[in-house]
């Protein structure tokens, strides 16, 4: 009778993770390169018109081809995903800010305050992102900063409940108990133990909420309420390419979308290691 062979679950899986961090980090690295040095050292207008090069298909003259007035796509897409960019990371940031701040308060002082809050969050909860965003975009003139507000003020629910959920752990925590014991305010408790504690889990939030702001700018800007239709970025790249997509100019709408595509799954790659060591617990289940 042959005998069992133990195959190495733990090991491949461990080095497939490891390559996929590698791969998701040099895919960032390489985005950041692009849309910081490709501007400045390709001396040419994003905005040129060339009617006699319109719609061309990729070639080596122009890698992801020309649009419907003949502009260069590849210069294109890196100034919308520099736009793109540029937009969520500065709204995931303020849409972090603020939901750390609320759902540290409404975890740390708990009783009325932290019902009133999470109340008002599941409120909010309820309505659309995409309708809310509309509404807010509206009031103002299309722009980088109405977007980014509209953006803000729609993703920091979800921060604000991952933050309530890990205060609320770490008030049993004994250290905690330990610093109540000893006459500390809830002010000093908060400073010092819990909002530290939860920096981590709101860094990964701000991360992962980085390429699900990207594609609420897009949304916005395909709808033809975000940044302005001359603006570059890849919500309006893709708006413009429809008319080219119906009379199979596939080229227009591809690159663009690939541009949204690619990012998000390279920061998922990173956040999901970020995860895993933030709970190496889950990590030693997942090897088994």
């Amino acid at each position: 009778m042959a005998e069992t062979t133990w195959r190495p679950r733990g090991r491949t899986r461990r080095s497939t993770r490891t390559l996929r961090v590698r791969a998701s980090a040099a895919t960032v690295a390489l985005i950041v390169l692009a849309v910081l040095l490709v501007p400045p050292l390709v001396q040419l207008d994003q905005q040129a018109v060339d009617l006699s090069a319109k719609l061309q298909p990729p070639s080596w003259a122009h890698p992801f081809g020309t649009d419907d007035v003949g502009r260069d796509l590849l210069l294109r897409c890196v100034y919308g995903l520099r736009v793109s960019l540029l937009v969520g990371l500065v709204a995931a940031l303020v849409a972090t800010v603020i939901g750390t701040a609320v759902g540290a308060a409404a975890g740390a002082l708990g009783g009325w305050v932290d019902r009133l809050v999470m109340r008002a969050v599941d409120t909010l909860s309820s309505i659309p992102h995409l309708l809310l965003g509309i509404f807010i975009v509206a009031v103002f003139r299309p722009g980088v900063w109405p977007v980014v507000v509209s953006v803000a003020v729609t993703h920091w629910l979800s921060t604000a409940r991952i933050v309530r959920a890990e205060v609320l752990s770490l008030r049993g925590r004994p250290y905690v108990d330990a610093a109540v014991s000893g006459g500390a305010s809830r002010w000093r408790v908060a400073v010092r133990h819990l909002v530290p504690g939860v920096l981590p889990q709101a860094g990964l939030a701000a991360v992962l909420m980085v390429p699900h702001a990207m594609w609420h700018e897009s949304a916005l800007s395909f709808l033809g309420l975000g940044l302005p239709s001359h603006q570059a970025s890849l919500g309006n790249l893709v708006q413009t390419a429809r008319g080219s997509l119906l009379a199979g100019d596939w080229w227009p709408t591809l690159f663009p979308g690939l541009l949204l595509i690619i990012p998000t799954l390279a920061i998922a790659g990173l956040a999901g290691a970020w995860r895993d060591r933030l709970n190496p617990r889950r990590r030693s289940e997942l090897t088994l």
